[in-house]
């Protein structure tokens, strides 16, 4: 080894120089994109949570990247959805926790019961996304859960409660009126 085996070869000052640019241009273009990041987040998350009920956002709207969203869909579970939306790219955990069955750590440690951390999806954006892509990704994500919770029998009888409840109030008004 070279210089005592401190270090095992000559400097590459090319990827030095390089990389101080890259750092450079990040501190110029990082507060004009993320604006644009945080933008198209926000219109993914307000209108997925307008057209759905029963639908969490995990951890903190401020304490965040702004191109990062983790939502838990409930009654849905989170593989059911990831293969219905092949055309898009998201993921239900990080990479780290990809061939385990277990909800994530980070998602328990939010303080997310199991049952709703299963239901998680995390959409990732970019400098490249465009307002039509969350538009796309909206449409796609409301028809899929809508179509998978419609197949599921505990959303029924939630439903079927929450129906039965209203028609309550309902006879309950016009008893008193």
């Amino acid at each position: 080894g070279q210089e005592q085996s401190l270090r095992p070869g000559t400097l590459n000052v090319p990827a030095i120089v390089g990389f101080g640019k890259a750092i450079q241009i990040a501190m110029e273009e990082m507060p004009k994109e993320s604006k644009h990041l945080l933008h198209l987040r926000e219109r993914l998350r307000s209108q997925i949570t307008e057209r759905l009920s029963d639908v969490y956002v995990n951890g903190s709207l401020l304490q965040r990247l702004p191109g990062n969203l983790n939502m838990s869909f409930g009654y849905v579970e989170g593989e059911s959805l990831l293969m219905a939306l092949k055309e898009i790219a998201v993921s239900t955990g990080s990479a780290c926790t990809s061939a385990s069955l277990e909800p994530s750590y980070v998602l328990r440690a939010l303080g997310v019961p199991d049952d709703l951390a299963h239901t998680s999806i995390r959409f990732g954006l970019g400098r490249f996304n465009t307002e039509d892509e969350v538009d796309f990704t909206i449409k796609r994500v409301v028809e899929e859960v809508r179509r998978l919770r419609a197949l599921s029998p505990v959303y029924k009888a939630k439903n079927a409660k929450v129906q039965k409840r209203r028609q309550a109030e309902i006879n309950l008004r016009e008893r008193v009126s």
